[in-house]
């Protein structure tokens, strides 16, 4: 896709993610919405070797959602990339739906584990791209964390056993939008500076403005691409409930459904974005 018709995906997937969410009543707009554009990126922009037809196909790459909360994002993009029809979103946490609040990997296709508990995502990412460099298997494995999950000591460990193991089949994003459910990271338990952390772990660090959808093609195919022996660490600076006006950085839209007035507002926003 080019850089236009990234743009639009991206719009879509947050149109979806804010009607889902609304619809359901419950669930988390803020971090599903800064991460889209890293979602975008990866499934349409040529960036994962992935087939909707055959989620477990042999050498493909992996994706872990380890802020499993934004399960709304993963859900639409999974959905637009053909692994199941877009109106079953309109089914989020609703009874007998297989779009749980948090990704199951039993039910969804595409959804390679199941996440939600915080801190967990990097480590089964690590043994995942351990387990491929045993096998001598092709394939590379994406994680995507929360900033204020980078609060969990399990993360660190993780990243030294990476390090330690030397996976360069590994890339970690971190949706860095700076703020959880708290407040500010900076407040409540500060990661930062985490470039700084993770290089001292012995990863490869780029940042990258994580709603440039070209510089994300760009940072995580060559993360990709390198290889090597050393992990890769891609810090995505986000806005928290981007593209939506009274959310964008605000901590109390973490996890709040929109009502019918604010939905409306919502969609209105992402659809000026799209003129």
């Amino acid at each position: 896709m080019d850089s236009r018709s990234l743009e639009s995906r991206a719009r879509d997937i947050r149109i979806d993610i804010v009607s889902m969410i609304a619809e359901a009543g419950s669930g988390h707009p803020g971090g599903s919405l800064s991460c889209a554009d890293i979602l975008t990126a990866l499934y349409f922009g040529g960036v994962m070797k992935h087939d909707p037809a055959d989620p477990q196909m042999a050498g493909r790459d992996w994706f872990f959602l380890a802020k499993g909360h934004a399960a709304p994002a993963l859900y639409a993009t999974l959905a637009h990339a053909g692994y199941f029809p877009t109106d079953e979103l309109a089914t989020l946490r609703k009874l007998g739906t297989r779009l749980q609040g948090h990704p199951d990997s039993s039910m969804v296709p595409g959804v390679e584990v199941s996440t939600g508990s915080l801190g967990q995502g990097l480590s089964i990412a690590a043994g995942t791209a351990a387990g491929l460099a045993l096998d001598g298997e092709a394939g590379c494995v994406f994680a995507l964390l929360g900033d204020g999950e980078c609060e969990e000591g399990q993360v660190w460990e993780a990243a030294m056993f990476a390090a330690h193991r030397k996976l360069g089949n590994l890339v970690a994003i971190v949706d860095n939008n700076g703020l959880q459910i708290d407040g500010k990271i900076t407040d409540v338990c500060s990661p930062e500076d985490l470039g700084a952390k993770f290089a001292a772990f012995g990863w490869e660090v780029t940042h990258v403005d994580g709603h440039d959808l070209g510089a994300l093609v760009e940072v995580l195919g060559a993360a990709k691409a390198a290889g090597g022996d050393v992990p890769h660490a891609v810090i995505a600076r986000t806005v928290k409930g981007k593209g939506v006006s009274f959310m964008e950085n605000q901590a109390g839209w973490h996890g709040k459904a929109p009502n019918a007035e604010q939905l409306q507002t919502a969609l209105a926003d992402l659809q000026a974005a799209r003129a």
